[in-house]
């Protein structure tokens, strides 16, 4: 690829996605949807001006890079609810591991026509609603505590999981992996050391931000933050593939909580490249997806899509909830908003192209029906999300009192 379609290729997609973002602040649309929107039209299922593949084996470390950074914020925000909330987190993240899981798998392979270890890959990729989704959104439509709180940490609890669930199972159906066993061991292996990682680099991080305090010296906060972010990313991918993700969420997390730096300043330009990230990826992911992918898993692949949506989230969220933490009209909604992301997006493309690679059937299958699901609960649960909350009195001035 010559150096001058290459700047074209950057060029139309950051365009494209500056231009949804606009449409979205003029409109009032949720900015997810018209993004997502934008990278179909630009992509292999609209004009064909960007092709993502051109990167090679570039896309996978350009959106390893900008996913960890949108999670760092992610982490740096991350308010974990106190009391029964914090445990009603905890017990959604647990149920949904379990029964989300397991019915993906099974819904994926009666219904889509994916094999069993296809579908056991895809159940894990969709596994977690987007953070990169569901902070804006929750923001946009201004609901109020503690749904806010609960779907934020929901997401990126289970979104580092996921994806490292994913991998295993990706490496176990190419021979990596030889049983459940290596994937469990292996599942922990990765997740604490990416946490135990960026637990350590967040601290290491956080005192030296502390010397930091003059004005003129934001500039180096900044450059200082993002240089600790992708050395992590790039050290856990080197010894732990996939333990990045947990570790920037942990990461984030421990400077978020430290109170020897002023975090409010930090975050104000972490949130902004964060959200340019976001504006990035979504379109060049998006571009990815073409209707031959799409068409094949006709009505199949959009059933299995909506009974996730309506039978087994509901199912997960309400087990997971019983008691008095939550009222009806917050169990509810909770029930119906699980957009999925950036992460989702990013596994998917990357994944399919190492199971076209190791000649896997259902690469293009698998690959379509996570952009089909992220099509389906992005378009559909992000334009009804505003309504509904309107519906149930959930907005900030009907905050309750827990």
């Amino acid at each position: 690829m010559t150096p001058e379609r290459l700047g074209l290729l950057w060029g139309i997609t950051v365009f494209a996605g500056a231009c949804a973002r606009l449409f979205s602040s003029f409109t009032g649309f949720p900015s997810v949807v018209i993004l997502l929107l934008s990278g179909l039209f630009i992509g292999r299922s609209g004009l064909g001006l960007v092709e993502p593949l051109d990167l090679g084996q570039g896309l996978e470390t350009i959106v390893g890079l900008l996913v960890c950074l949108v999670l760092f914020e992610g982490g740096l925000n991350l308010k974990l609810p106190e009391g029964n909330i914090r445990n009603t987190v905890l017990k959604i993240s647990l149920v949904r591991l379990f029964i989300s899981l397991s019915a993906g798998i099974f819904i994926a392979h009666w219904l889509a026509g994916l094999s069993w270890q296809v579908a056991g890959i895809y159940s894990a990729i969709v596994l977690a609603t987007g953070p990169t989704v569901v902070s804006p959104l929750v923001e946009q439509i201004k609901l109020a505590s503690p749904l806010s709180e609960v779907l934020k940490a929901e997401g990126l609890l289970l979104e580092p999981i996921g994806a490292v669930l994913a991998l295993l199972l990706l490496e176990l159906t190419l021979g990596d992996l030889r049983g459940i066993n290596d994937v469990f061991i292996a599942l922990m292996q990765r997740l604490g050391g990416g946490v135990l990682i960026g637990l350590t680099a967040g601290w290491l991080l956080s005192e030296i931000l502390k010397k930091i305090k003059n004005e003129a010296s934001f500039g180096i906060e900044l450059q200082v933050t993002l240089g600790f972010i992708f050395l992590v990313y790039g050290i856990c991918e080197y010894f732990l593939p996939e333990s990045g993700l947990p570790a920037s969420v942990a990461a984030g997390f421990i400077v978020g909580k430290r109170e020897v730096i002023d975090k409010d300043r930090l975050d104000n330009l972490i949130g902004e490249l964060a959200q340019l990230a976001i504006t990035v990826l979504f379109p060049l992911l998006a571009a990815d997806v073409s209707w031959s992918e799409l068409s094949p898993l006709g009505w199949g692949g959009v059933i299995c899509v909506f009974m996730l949506m309506v039978i087994v989230r509901p199912i997960s969220i309400w087990i997971a909830t019983m008691g008095r933490e939550l009222d009806l009209k917050e169990k509810v909604f909770l029930a119906w908003l699980a957009p999925r992301g950036i992460v989702t997006a990013a596994v998917a493309s990357l994944f399919s192209i190492r199971l076209e690679q190791a000649g896997i059937l259902g690469a293009g299958r698998l690959q379509g029906l996570v952009f089909l699901t992220i099509l389906m609960t992005v378009g559909i649960q992000g334009l009804t999300a505003k309504p509904l909350v309107n519906r149930l009195e959930l907005g900030q001035k009907k905050i309750r009192l827990i």
